[in-house]
């Protein structure tokens, strides 16, 4: 049931994104994904964690900042565009998520952009992340400040080459000491752009022999192609042997993806594990070292 419902606001979050500029009620988007709103707004603020008005809010306000520092539209026109009643009603709500005026984030940001573009790319990780994968080497890391979901950056893998055969990851590690015992869900919004092969959030659990204790990395789910902004998730339990917690974003092949409003939280037992395959279990001794266990099976003759 977990499945259907993430699948449900993956569709209803691709509809808004298409329509972000346009009046968008509850009920038109739950009779887009065949739902009752009241059903519905139940599903989508238990998956995402925020309302369908807080969510369109939170984007629109996002798209206004990305015309603040593109363009030289007035602030007026950028208000009336994404649906506020006013400059006023405007500066305040984006004052509340960005902590500073319009105005003032327009002059910050465009400042910062041009110190930016003097600097390589994969000198700029975000603080907590790291470039790791087969080839690293073949994609740019880093932030990035004109293609985001929320807030001022995202994080983005770009492939160097229109060719490669590994992958690339932005990742981080940490202590699973804090999260034993318990079942973590890792989500973010994500946006694939001529993925050539795959892309997909990642999490590992590794025990203090550096085994890996629990896994999955949406290959089964995976993204392709070009996809705009929605949410993915990987949940897990961390078992009572975890010792490091690994999690990120991985690109496979060519292509650009970003990541941006990660979340990582305990749920509870009703929302299920991401990875369907259980780990193999290794065996107490070696066996079948004469490799005649197969005969014996078959029997006397």
């Amino acid at each position: 049931m977990r499945d259907q419902y993430v699948k449900v606001v993956q569709q209803s979050i691709s509809y808004m994104e298409e329509h972000v500029t346009e009046v968008i009620s509850t009920e038109e988007v739950a009779e887009h994904v065949a739902y009752s709103p009241f059903h519905f707004h139940r599903i989508f603020q238990s998956v995402t964690g925020m309302t369908l008005a807080e969510y369109v809010r939170r984007r629109r306000l996002t798209h206004a900042a990305c015309d603040l520092v593109m363009t030289n539209e007035k602030i007026i026109n950028i208000a009336i565009k994404y649906h506020f009643s006013s400059q006023e009603s405007f500066t305040r709500a984006f004052k509340h998520l960005f902590q500073v005026s319009p105005a003032k984030y327009r002059r910050f940001t465009r400042k910062l952009m041009v110190k930016e573009e003097d600097i390589p790319m994969e000198h700029v990780m975000p603080r907590g992340w790291l470039p790791s994968g087969s080839n690293p080497f073949d994609y740019e890391m880093g932030s990035d400040f004109k293609t985001v979901h929320g807030g001022r950056a995202s994080g983005v893998i770009r492939s160097k080459k229109e060719q490669i055969s590994g992958f690339g990851t932005m990742m981080q590690m940490f202590k699973a000491k804090k999260y034993r015992d318990k079942r973590m869900r890792f989500a973010a919004f994500v946006k694939a752009e001529n993925v050539e092969l795959w892309a997909g959030l990642w999490m590992r659990v590794d025990g203090e022999a550096e085994e890996i204790v629990a896994f999955d990395n949406m290959e089964s789910r995976a993204i392709k192609g070009t996809v705009n902004w929605n949410q993915y998730e990987i949940v897990l339990d961390v078992p009572s042997d975890g010792a490091i917690i690994s999690i990120g974003l991985l690109l496979c092949g060519a292509g650009s993806v970003w990541i941006d409003n990660i979340t990582f939280e305990e749920v509870d037992e009703t929302v299920e594990v991401t990875s369907k395959e259980p780990l193999q279990d290794l065996p107490d001794e070696p066996m079948n070292l004469q490799f005649e266990l197969d005969f014996h099976e078959e029997g006397p003759e």
